[in-house]
């Protein structure tokens, strides 16, 4: 079971690193050019998710592998 909290563990830090940098990008693009918010918005929200996703992805396999 330590395995398996040592693996969430390194997917948490992993998935805050990410998220922290795909919004720094995000708010580094958008203060540069406005008029692209509409456009990057939702290619946020993908990336937000897919990130999120690789977390959940760790998640099962650390309970799944027990």
């Amino acid at each position: 079971m330590t395995l398996g909290i040592l693996a969430l563990g390194i997917a948490c830090f992993g998935v805050s690193l990410a998220e922290g940098y795909l919004v720094s990008n995000f708010m580094k693009a958008v203060s540069r050019q406005p008029e692209l918010f509409d456009k990057l918005r939702p290619i946020i929200f993908l990336g937000i998710g897919f990130i999120e996703g690789t977390f959940f992805v760790t998640l099962g396999m650390s309970l799944f592998l027990k």
